[in-house]
């Protein structure tokens, strides 16, 4: 078999606001790679079905000097994120021809991976889900919704909920894990098309907070036993104001722990994955996605999510199986 085009798209610039496609990224088409022959050296060579658009790696742009939570991506070398892949050769025992993996997934159709810390093999649970979804509502924000929700919450059937971004990824999670617990559930989102799919997903009290205040909302139809922070600053404050005594505040954003196998919220996965699939196959619980086909797209996927513009979760398409 001939080498073939091997695609990626590349970290090529610093941004000193949004990241500008062509510019801060780049989609590098002069690679080849020999699928039959290029060593493995103990490790398997992928090809790279979806990878996952989120806010979070506008911080993984940053000068390697600032520290952070996450690594910085390396100037000159592929984009990573939560994905999915397919295992085409394998020199690892315990991975097979055909299986596919999950985990931190390169920017890239096709790549050998030696380093297993950040992926693992992952099973379709519901064969009706496209892999899509194991990066989206089945996936990483998916999984950062309930573990949280079901780890802090403590919430009773009755009690109020307040999920800032409501209409993304994680909040839209929270919003119907909330109504299924029998909550009265207020979701703020920026626009009114994000609105009216707060509302279609079960919302109580939906409102655009550009043009609503939300201090007003939250007197009128609170107070709160939780408040699901996704945005902090004002929006914050509002909710601290509108809170029960001892209410619970969940600040969102749980990274450190999801490829901890002894982290507090982990204990959650197993029941995750029993749950969570089956809901979404059976329409339970809804999702939506905005899928990007091909890698030449991901600098704007990417530009519209750190610019708020995306409609629904953002997903790179870069091959089917």
């Amino acid at each position: 078999m001939a080498p073939v085009q091997n695609s990626a798209v590349i970290f090529n610039e610093i941004p000193t606001g949004f990241p500008i496609p062509g510019q801060t990224m780049v989609y590098d088409t002069s690679h080849i790679i020999d699928l039959e022959n290029v060593p493995l050296n103990g490790g398997i060579l992928v090809k790279t079905l979806v990878v996952s658009v989120d806010p979070y790696l506008r911080g993984k742009m940053r000068d390697a000097s600032i520290e952070s939570y996450s690594l910085t991506y390396l100037l000159g070398q592929p984009l990573y994120n939560y994905g999915v892949a397919r295992v085409l050769r394998s020199e690892k025992h315990d991975i097979k021809v055909g299986d596919h993996v999950t985990g931190m997934i390169k920017f890239q159709e096709y790549y050998v991976i030696n380093d297993f810390s950040t992926v693992q093999v992952i099973t379709k649970t519901e064969p009706s889900l496209p892999w899509s979804v194991y990066v989206g509502a089945a996936g990483m924000p998916g999984r950062t919704a309930y573990f949280a929700y079901k780890e802090y919450a403590k919430a009773k059937k009755g009690g109020t909920i307040f999920v800032s971004t409501g209409a993304g990824a994680v909040g839209s999670m929270v919003i119907q894990l909330a109504k299924l617990d029998g909550l009265k559930v207020i979701g703020s989102a920026g626009t009114d098309t994000k609105v009216q799919y707060m509302k279609e997903i079960g919302a109580d009290v939906a409102f655009n907070y550009k043009t609503t205040d939300t201090l007003e909302v939250l007197k009128k139809e609170g107070p709160l036993d939780v408040y699901w922070d996704n945005v902090g600053g004002s929006t914050l404050d509002a909710a601290i104001e509108s809170m029960k005594d001892f209410g619970q505040i969940i600040v969102c954003g749980m990274i450190s722990a999801y490829n901890d196998a002894k982290g507090q919220t982990y204990k959650w996965n197993d029941e995750f994955y029993r749950v969570i699939p089956k809901k979404l196959a059976s329409g339970e619980i809804k999702y939506k996605e905005e899928i990007t086909k091909g890698l030449e797209g991901a600098g704007e996927a990417i530009r519209k999510i750190q610019a708020g513009e995306n409609l629904a979760k953002s997903v790179i398409v870069v091959a089917d199986e």
